[in-house]
């Protein structure tokens, strides 16, 4: 079953993400209370996802314990694979998503994790631009179905 693992958001840019068991989200906007939230957002800037199995893949091949929230995504995911959802819809409890664009690394992300080798990395596995379409809650353990 795949699922929400952890959720994270910033209040500011460049703060450390902080987790938190549920957010609330609108429809159009984003996350509410996170750094990304504004009316009329553009759709790549809404909400964020990464699998916690490339995570954990990058963590046991480095031997490194960087937390999940360190990534800078809003939802960790566990088992599914984001990269097949650009142009299909998801649905996260009653919260329903659009995958609009594949998140990639950035410099800042590297720097951050002081790794130089997060780009390389994460290249394809960096995580999922969403657009939210409707207003609601997500909390953790949420069941995510794909709805095409």
């Amino acid at each position: 079953m795949s699922k929400v693992f952890k959720i994270g958001i910033a209040k500011n840019n460049n703060e450390k993400i902080k987790e938190v068991e549920e957010v609330v989200v609108s429809a159009g906007k984003g996350i509410v209370g996170d750094r990304h939230f504004h009316d009329f957002n553009d759709v790549r800037n809404q909400i964020t996802l990464i699998e916690k199995e490339n995570i954990d893949y990058y963590n046991n091949k480095n031997k490194l314990n960087i937390s999940y929230t360190d990534f800078r995504r809003n939802i960790i995911t566990e088992g599914i694979q984001l990269n097949n959802l650009i142009g299909k819809k998801i649905k996260i409890g009653s919260v329903l998503l659009f995958g609009n664009d594949l998140c990639r690394p950035c410099k800042h992300l590297q720097e951050s994790l002081n790794r130089n080798d997060i780009i390389k990395e994460f290249l394809k596995k960096g995580g999922l631009r969403c657009e939210i379409l409707n207003s609601g809650t997500i909390t953790l353990n949420k069941s995510i179905e794909i709805i095409v």
